[in-house]
């Protein structure tokens, strides 16, 4: 569905981004994440012509964002982050409109409008003006405007920006319900919803590709798979050069806790497990330990491990 190489969109001496080359394959569900400034947003209004790239080549459902512009934006579904909405339109007959503008007939425009009201959840507020609603329903309004002209791609920025948790639970629920019958790329800094909701990641830093596998991949291969916390009543130092010496540990980072408590952060080769050996070493020297576990690895800590900058 998206062939993308080497796309590369300079400003001037800044390259926002620099030769990426990615693929999203027809029914994904796929996660676009990057820090601030990383290049998610001109990704995206290059692959929805809102923008043209300096080098590169992007093709949507077989159709180049630039010579074929076209064709290829109807076969997109674009909601962005600030969704840009005619306030002083009722909800049904923004639609309507928003149909008409992207070429469809009357009777196309009746059954798409009255589709996307009942897919969005719409029926409550269809005859309300857009100004009234809240902010939950109008990331709703700009979803049914991206579906309207019934696209084979949904491109969405932070479609849950701003929602409480109950509205992002919601749109969650709806964003897997579209991508039964679509394919989806989401930019989203909410790493859970992404572990949740997407097939595939792709992670993007500094204007570049770092990553892109499934979730599971991903956590399995990074090294904050191999941390191990553990709480113990003994002198930091002495606790922390004990756990230091043992095979396969890389680093221990002492957190004080109440009670002459502390908790160590013990960060071992990927691949291992250091619970056995502490356990027995609080054993030998008579410390008591009132925890010991091992941290599973989260979309978050392969983000993190990704594009942090020390």
């Amino acid at each position: 569905m998206i062939e993308v190489h080497q796309l590369t969109k300079r400003y001037a001496r800044h390259e926002a981004v620099r030769d990426i080359t990615f693929s999203v394959k027809r029914g994904e569900i796929v996660g676009f994440l990057g820090p601030n400034g990383a290049g998610k947003t001109t990704t995206l209004r290059m692959l929805t012509g809102f923008l043209p790239p300096t080098s590169g080549t992007a093709r949507i459902a077989g159709f180049d964002i630039f010579r074929q512009s076209l064709e290829a934006r109807r076969k997109i579904g674009y909601m962005p982050e600030n969704v840009p909405l005619y306030e002083d339109m009722r909800v049904r007959e923004y639609l309507k409109f928003r149909a008409q503008l992207k070429g469809l007939g009357s009777s196309d425009t009746r059954r798409r409008v009255g589709d996307v009201i009942d897919t969005c959840g719409l029926q409550s507020v269809r005859r309300k003006m857009i100004k009234t609603l809240s902010k939950g329903f109008r990331q709703r309004v700009g979803l049914a405007d991206a579906l309207v002209h019934d696209p084979e791609l949904l491109i969405l920025d932070e479609p849950t920006n701003g929602l409480d948790p109950n509205q992002i639970r919601q749109i969650r629920e709806l964003i897997r319900q579209l991508g039964q019958s679509h394919t989806v790329l989401i930019s989203t800094h909410i790493l859970p919803e992404v572990e949740m909701t997407c097939n595939r990641v792709i992670i993007i830093d500094n204007g570049k590709i770092k990553a892109a596998d499934t979730p599971a991949n991903l956590t399995q291969r990074m090294r904050a798979a191999g941390r191990i916390q553990v709480e113990i009543q003994a002198d930091p130092e002495v606790v922390a050069g004990a756990l230091h010496r043992l095979d396969n540990v890389k680093k221990v980072t002492p957190e004080p806790l109440a009670d002459g408590w502390t908790r160590f952060t013990v960060w071992v080769d990927s691949g291992t497990d250091a619970r056995e050996r502490i356990s027995h070493l609080a054993s030998q020297y008579g410390w008591p330990l009132r925890s010991l576990f091992s941290h599973v690895a989260t979309l978050e800590d392969v983000f993190v491990e990704l594009t942090r900058r020390d």
